[in-house]
């Protein structure tokens, strides 16, 4: 069977993520939108748009490992899509080295940082927060070797 089209693989992450708000009560689904826009503007491959598509709908459990195994994907989306999914009490480091140990993991999480690093989108948080996710994303572009923003 081929493989699902760039607007099926859409349609099955806005679905997944459908009853999902972000932290500041906004619809999960544009925040895959923006990375998969992200992964675009940076010159992205298909498999990369794709795997930005999906790239927390197995992290937040919205889509099973089984699920993604068995899609009719190309193996490298699955592999962008494994790496971009962080484990249960994984540490930073662990995390980034598999990112960049993917071909073309790393732009799909630069894409992934850069919205949610966006000062817009952290304004409407609690200080607290906003600091909090500030030097997690400062963090992570620094161990995956990213200019700081």
């Amino acid at each position: 069977m081929p493989n699902l089209t760039l607007d099926q693989v859409e349609a099955i992450a806005r679905e997944a993520h459908a009853h999902q708000t972000d932290k500041a009560g906004r619809p999960y689904a544009e925040h895959i939108r923006a990375v998969a826009d992200g992964v675009r503007e940076r010159g992205g491959t298909d498999e990369q748009i794709a795997a930005a598509w999906l790239h927390d709908a197995i992290e937040d459990g919205v889509l099973s490992r089984e699920w993604l195994a068995a899609a009719e994907l190309p193996e490298q989306v699955k592999d962008l899509v494994d790496a971009m999914t962080k484990r249960p009490g994984e540490d930073p480091e662990s995390y980034a080295r598999r990112i960049l140990a993917t071909p073309g993991a790393r732009l799909v999480k630069e894409a992934d940082l850069a919205h949610n690093a966006d000062p817009g989108r952290l304004a409407v948080l609690d200080e607290p927060t906003r600091t909090r996710l500030s030097a997690k994303y400062a963090a992570m572009r620094r161990l995956l070797g990213l200019a700081t923003a």
